[in-house]
């Protein structure tokens, strides 16, 4: 069996062996460093790394990387430790809550309303999405037994695998893993505020932000074209592009909005 043929898209290769190489110097470090000054310097490092890492969990968990299921599984626990998402969270909470109910501010897992009907803030959307979380997940995931099982069972292990980590070392646990996966959480809340807030629309094409700078579509695997996401959120990342060119002349402009990485990218 070669390595092409482990993966479902050849596209996926090279993020994944980045995101196992970030995978590999975290456990290097953990085995290897005891002073709390580096290990305080590598948490504030990674930071941004490891909330870049949390598009690409995303996006597996809309299209699994790998034909093989439990390879697929081994990646979610890697992921969950970059990202503080397990197997099946974003399945429940994101595929089939967010992207149902997306239009619907009253039933969205990531709703960006407040009951009144008002604005939230985005301190108070981050906050509050990354609270909420897994309970929503769950909360989706009773009417779906199957996914909500695989939810349960792989979030079980990777929390005890968690706990023998942090028996192991506590305090390189707390700076290598616990710390970021609960950082990257909020910094996936943080991110996924400007995908909709303040479109209040039954209309698909008008009710996500576009980003096509392309460095923040290197990044995050093409999540900029996000109306092109939720017009078919099954479609592989690497072909979003494409499938926003198609539709682009639905979407207002209004709804063409710069990342922030414009400024950076700008002759």
């Amino acid at each position: 069996m070669t390595h092409t043929s482990l993966f479902k898209f050849p596209a996926d290769r090279l993020p994944i062996a980045i995101i196992l190489s970030f995978s590999l110097l975290d456990f290097i470090v953990f085995f290897k460093t005891q002073n709390i000054w580096v290990l305080a310097s590598y948490w504030l490092l990674m930071l941004v790394p490891k909330g870049i890492i949390s598009a690409w969990n995303h996006h597996h968990q809309h299209r699994n990387v790998f034909k093989q299921k439990y390879l697929n599984r081994v990646l979610e626990f890697f992921y969950a430790l970059h990202t503080g998402v397990t197997t099946n969270l974003w399945v429940l909470h994101h595929n089939i809550g967010h992207h149902k109910n997306f239009l619907d501010q009253e039933k969205d897992q990531s709703r960006w309303k407040r009951k009144d009907g008002s604005t939230m803030g985005i301190i108070e959307y981050t906050l509050i999405v990354t609270l909420t979380s897994y309970p929503r997940g769950y909360a989706v995931g009773k009417k779906l037994p199957k996914q909500q099982k695989m939810f349960l069972i792989y979030t079980a292990i990777t929390l005890l695998l968690l706990l023998a980590l942090t028996i192991y070392s506590p305090i390189n646990s707390l700076f290598i893993f616990i710390l970021p996966m609960i950082g990257s959480l909020m910094f996936t809340s943080w991110s996924t505020y400007g995908h909709h807030v303040n479109l209040d629309t039954q209309d698909q094409f008008a009710a996500s932000h576009n980003k096509t700078n392309k460095l923040y579509n290197l990044l995050t695997g093409n999540l900029g074209y996000h109306t092109a996401h939720h017009y078919k959120q099954g479609i592989h990342w690497s072909k979003l592009p494409e499938l926003h060119e198609k539709i682009k002349h639905k979407i207002p402009a209004k709804c063409m909005v710069k990342s922030n990485l414009d400024i950076l990218t700008q002759g």
